[in-house]
């Protein structure tokens, strides 16, 4: 379902193109007035672009109209953006780059985090990568499952980064802890992020050895800012098998206003193609946001942001207990998500950044795993404050502190359990850079659990050298906390955080068009919860025995990104190796390997641009090795766990054709998911004597999608 409901937010967020040619040619110089050969010239969000010859010259053809962002780039120095208006014939264009210390040819911090902003050139993924990455469709977390360090879960949602499970990794929206990110849970059914990524201008994806600035999260953060005022006023219509929506947004000199509104409904593709499950009720969903942004000065930004959805759905589960397969176990549920923020940035004498935050969300689903009746509630808000001065050309120290109110509620049949967690933390931390080859952060966060009574003191090192013109070398140590699923924590009397220790080194090699990065670590776990024993049903109330339970983590992660061998051509190949073991949850005797961890995982991407057909296609292949599986049949503990199910493979491809109707720029949008049929199995559930089990696997043995996105888009900026 994940992969369906992803789709329809490729609809508001596609760059804007039509087909007039215009060509664009010119001379890139430093400040020298010597040409800046090999330096990169393109329109941004678009593969039209050129590399500076040997003169520092360049021309290149593009279909593109109206108002574009030309960015000149080179290794060693600042970027140049100019804008322009095309509507063909002939433009030259000429750019001036000046030396920068504080970009690739400085060090930086880079052991355990995949960037992508205008900020920054280490760019790994950015929003156009995302959404035309075919096994994500436009979903922000099928596109970093793709990075080396996360699991390919097909059976639920959230990232598994690193031997960690999906509580370990944390959503950040402007430094805000979103935390219900993923449409609601469903047995055996993955769900998709709810936020498009081009609501973001940037992305920071750490598996490890993150900054002191974020916390309750041992094993990953994703750290999402939102973008700014957008460049014009824009419409947008989509059509697509599985639903329809559309959106405004008004933007005036120093202010915009948008809304967006989508409805899903899968009861008609499901009717075309069969499925693995027996749908009562085919997934519904309703979604808007209202987006404000206004600039208060030249460095000031406020912004609001208000999201709600709504969904329904429920199916039939075959009774495993029951020989003749014909009794049934029928599951429902309605969800009501609300997720709202303000935030407030400005730059105070080009030395002090400050910024501010509130958030407030509520979730709330009703969940009918016949016979029983459950309802979850789970409200946060939060403040949090941040400054940061800088020391000199690139030094930097900062502070901040957060708090997060944290009221929740599950309603068992007629048991109703109530429970409030307040959650406090300070964080101090800075850069120094030794010299513009070696630099140094250091941090220290501290965080306090009302609900636990306990307090924990985080220390954080990184150190970078820069070897050469492109390549560095990087270490990360740090201690990462958070406290235990609130389930357990309403239902027992823990003491501790949980806790892992990291220790990074990674070797990175980053010009223009190509990226390689190694990333040996080493992650240790102490005080995990283990529970008395384990869970038949999943939605009964947890309790745990104590929190002894301990485990590793260790490995290898290998990215390699291509951008110029093949003309028009964007591939990236990334490789895991995972040793990881643990004896939480469920109180084994020893440690074991976990159920959602494979030991081997590959992911293959690949993208071409075919200007002349104005079309693109692209595909991905995605390998892990075998999952271990619970067999009830094994209890010994010579052979807990040792059961491996069958090699993961998985080949996705999309289509995206660009035409114009009624002169509005069109997008029509093909995507095959398991386009080769393979017949994966991601678990088994057995019957209570273990003399019966089922094979859990995908949804549907593959996956259609087609889609029509028209934008209608001028610029009336006043």
């Amino acid at each position: 379902m994940r992969f369906y409901l992803s789709i329809f937010f490729l609809q508001f967020f596609f760059p804007v193109v039509v087909f007039s040619q215009t060509t664009i040619s010119g001379r890139i110089t430093d400040a020298k007035n010597q040409p800046v050969a090999g330096a990169n010239v393109s329109i941004r969000d678009s593969y039209d672009g050129a590399s500076a010859d040997a003169n520092g010259s360049f021309k290149f053809t593009t279909s593109d109209e109206g108002d574009v962002v030309v960015v000149a780039s080179m290794v060693g120095f600042t970027s140049v953006e100019k804008k322009l208006r095309l509507s063909g014939g002939e433009i030259t264009l000429n750019f001036t780059l000046k030396e920068s210390s504080n970009e690739l040819n400085t060090v930086t911090i880079t052991a355990g985090a995949f960037e992508a902003s205008d900020e920054k050139k280490m760019v790994i993924l950015s929003p156009l990568d995302i959404v035309t990455t075919a096994s994500a469709v436009g979903d922000i977390y099928g596109a970093l499952q793709t990075l080396p360090g996360t699991q390919p879960t097909q059976e639920q949602e959230g990232l598994f980064v690193r031997g960690g499970d999906a509580s370990e990794a944390k959503t950040l929206i402007d430094g805000m802890l979103v935390s219900n990110p993923y449409f609601s849970s469903v047995p055996d059914v993955p769900q998709r992020g709810r936020f498009s990524p081009f609501l973001f201008k940037g992305t920071n994806f750490s598996t490890g050895g993150y900054s002191a600035q974020y916390g309750q999260a041992m094993s990953s953060v994703l750290v999402l800012e939102s973008e700014d005022l957008p460049p014009r006023s824009m419409g947008n219509i989509s059509l697509m098998t599985v639903g329809g929506g559309g959106g405004y947004t008004k933007r005036w000199a120093n202010t915009s206003l948008g809304a967006n509104a989508t409805y899903i409904n899968l009861t008609p593709y499901f009717s075309m193609v069969k499925q693995n499950r027996d749908w009562d009720a085919p997934p519904q969903t309703f979604s808007s946001s209202l987006v404000f942004r206004h600039k208060t000065s030249e460095t000031g930004m406020l912004k609001a942001f208000l999201n709600y959805q709504y969904s329904d759905l429920s199916l039939n589960y075959p009774d495993i207990e029951d020989a003749t397969n014909n009794s049934k176990m029928h599951f429902g549920m309605n969800n009501y998500n609300i997720f709202s923020m303000l935030s407030y940035k400005d730059v105070f004498d080009k030395k002090w950044t400050l910024n501010l935050a509130g958030s407030y969300s509520k979730d709330l689903s009703r969940v009918r795993p016949y016979p029983q009746s459950l309802v979850f509630s789970n409200q946060l808000w939060q403040a949090r404050g941040t400054i940061a001065h800088s020391l000199g050309e690139l030094s930097v120290i900062r502070a901040g502190a957060e708090v997060q109110y944290n009221p929740f509620s599950n309603l068992y049949n007629n048991d109703r359990i109530d429970s409030t967690e307040l959650f406090s933390a300070v964080f101090i931390e800075g850069d120094a850079y030794i010299t513009h080859k070696l630099v140094a952060r250091g941090g220290l966060r501290v965080e306090n659990s009302y609900l636990l009574r306990a307090s924990n003191i985080a220390p954080r090192l990184s150190v970078a050298y820069k070897l050469g013109k492109f390549d560095q070398i990087n270490f990360a140590y740090g201690d990462f906390y958070q406290t235990p699923d609130r389930n357990y924590l309403i239902q027992t009397n823990l003491d501790h955080f949980e806790k892992a220790t990291h220790y990074i080194l990674n070797y990175q090699y980053v010009d223009e068009k190509r990226t390689f990065r190694i990333e040996p670590y080493y992650k240790i776990y102490h005080n995990l919860v283990r529970v008395i024993t384990p869970m038949r049903n999943p939605y009964e109330p947890m309790t745990a025995e104590d929190s002894k339970g301990k485990g590793y983590a260790r490995g290898v992660d290998v990215f390699w990104r291509d951008k110029k061998t093949f003309k028009y051509t964007d591939y990236w190949i990334s490789y895991s190796f995972i040793d990881a073991k643990r004896n939480s949850l469920y109180n084994y005797p020893e440690e074991l390997q976990q159920t959602f961890t494979s030991n081997h995982i590959v992911n293959v991407v690949w993208k071409r641009w075919f200007p002349k057909l104005r079309s693109s296609f692209g595909f991905t292949y995605a390998y892990a090795s075998g999952r271990p599986y619970f067999n009830p049949n094994k209890m010994d503990e010579s052979n807990i766990l040792s059961d491996r199910t069958r090699d993961y493979h998985n080949l996705s491809i999309n289509l995206n054709y660009l035409t114009t109707i009624h002169k509005y720029f069109t997008i029509i949008s093909l995507t095959v998911g398991n386009v080769a049929g393979f017949d994966n199995v991601y678990s088994y559930t057995y019957n209570s004597d273990g003399s019966r089990r089922n094979a859990i696997g995908p949804t549907s043995k593959r996956s259609v999608f087609l889609g029509v996105f028209i934008n209608i888009g001028h610029d009336d900026t006043e």
